[in-house]
């Protein structure tokens, strides 16, 4: 991949982390099932490291 297209992954999966922490503030505070959207901020977590780690081997 190019630094280009890192960087468009690394902000798309950004803001998918930041949709997903607003539905599990919605979940929790309607008492719903959290683990889910708490297994999906994990993985994302771990892919913006990747992201972030593969970015700063390019520089």
């Amino acid at each position: 991949m190019t630094k280009k297209e890192l960087e468009a992954k690394l902000a798309e999966l950004k803001s998918d982390y930041v949709r997903i922490q607003s539905d599990l503030d919605k979940l929790e505070y309607v008492k719903g099932r959290v683990s889910s959207a708490q297994n999906q901020l994990a993985r994302l977590e771990d892919e913006i490291a990747e992201v972030n780690r593969q970015l700063d081997e390019m520089d």
